[in-house]
């Protein structure tokens, strides 16, 4: 079970555990936005193809042993000739169905248009959240409904060269000699931004024109919200707020999978109790990396802090054996850094959730005891839950 509810009074107790004494960065006041977010407006069109409409067969004459069907009859022939939906084989109606999932916070993972383990459960998310069977296949349609274009043409940012360096070393001890932990191409940049692998970006442009992209440039993108990294400051933290430090995260280790719950209190509506207790709603689900086994404490914590565009201690001890060490290098922040553009400390000391270097490994592979999300999720995490919010660890 993703949520059990947590007394009333240790529910109390953890929501009011005061922050670190640590925390001094900046406070920082921002909206929030809405849990249930328009779909993205109509952007600029590129050619798709329409599909080709059918040509109906010829209507055969009844004959006069062909009597009219009873309303009976009709309406068994009618439900024996529903089609039921199912999730959408051509790349760009997955492109359209992954869209949709995660403009509404259900992480599909990674867009490449091709719906697998993630959108399976992104979808069963969605439903959860609606009320509906974890198999209705709904969402196919409403993605086609709410996701009318499904590509946009996007301009490469003039200022991309100031986020790309091709030059950047994968060693440890160089990476600590730089400032920052930058892009190594264009095609990185713009698939992070856009929430989907290079290779998507490559077959809808072409393969040589992506490893030659540069700013300013015209390339065809998935039609969703971007990623915007120039948007973070190194440093900036978040801080609690009222509803959002209200709510409540499960770390599913076994499902992969961050679950973020909203509380709904009993309501007095004319003198009546409409709800006896409260009861949690899934406001939003993401795809994840766990820790290593060993490594990954489990139990219920408070989350501590939000920082954006996080240094890294490498400390190799720690991550083979759990162990502080003496000896540690400093990674400088930026999307490349191991703990990506975000850190969202757990008062369990060492342990966060985070961005990451890699978003294809997302759900595939094991971090060393943190939790890692995609930088794009990471990205959206302070606008759905802040520091003081309980966190369990499953």
């Amino acid at each position: 079970m993703k949520f059990d509810l947590i007394p009333a009074l240790l529910l109390g107790a953890l929501l009011t555990t005061p922050l670190a004494a640590e925390e001094t960065l900046r406070t920082l006041t921002e909206k929030t936005i809405q849990v249930d977010p328009p779909l993205p407006k109509k952007a600029i069109v590129v050619e798709e193809d329409e599909p080709a409409t059918p040509t109906a067969p010829a209507a055969k004459a009844l004959t006069t042993a062909e009597k009219q069907p009873t309303a009976q009859a009709a309406d068994a022939t009618a439900e024996k000739q529903e089609v039921k939906p199912t999730l959408p084989k051509d790349r760009d109606g997955g492109v359209r169905l992954q869209i949709f999932l995660d403009q509404k916070f259900f992480g599909p993972g990674i867009i490449d248009g091709k719906p697998g383990h993630f959108t399976k459960v992104a979808i069963e998310n969605y439903n959860e959240s609606l009320g509906r069977p974890a198999d209705d296949l709904r969402v196919v349609e409403e993605s086609v409904q709410g996701v009318e274009t499904i590509y946009a043409t996007a301009i490469v940012p003039s200022f991309v060269d100031q986020y790309v360096d091709s030059s950047l070393p994968t060693k440890r001890p160089a990476q600590a000699t730089r400032k920052y932990m930058s892009y190594r191409s264009v095609l990185e940049f713009m698939a992070e931004r856009y929430h989907c692998s290079e290779e998507l970006l490559s077959e809808l442009n072409g393969y040589s024109k992506m490893r030659n992209a540069k700013a300013r440039m015209a390339i065809k993108v998935p039609n969703i919200e971007p990623f915007k990294i120039e948007d973070l400051k190194t440093g900036k933290s978040h801080k609690n707020e009222i509803n959002l430090t209200a709510r409540h995260v499960v770390v599913d280790t076994n499902t992969k999978q961050v679950y973020i719950y909203q509380l709904i209190l009993p309501s007095d509506e004319e003198g009546a109790i409409t709800i006896q207790a409260a009861k949690p709603k899934l406001v939003a689900s993401f795809p994840i990396t766990p820790g290593q086994t060993k490594f990954i404490p489990k139990g219920v914590w408070n989350l501590k802090n939000s920082v954006e565009l996080p240094v890294w201690r490498y400390d190799k001890k720690l991550l083979e054996t759990g162990v502080r060490g003496k000896e540690s290098l400093t990674i400088p922040p930026g999307p490349n850094n191991p703990v990506g553009i975000i850190w969202n400390g757990l008062t369990k000391s060492g342990i966060g959730i985070h961005g990451t270097n890699n978003p294809n490994t997302i759900g595939r592979a094991r971090s060393a005891g943190c939790i890692r999300l995609s930088n794009w999720d990471a990205a959206r995490f302070p606008t759905l839950v802040r520091p003081g919010a309980i966190v369990k660890v499953e």
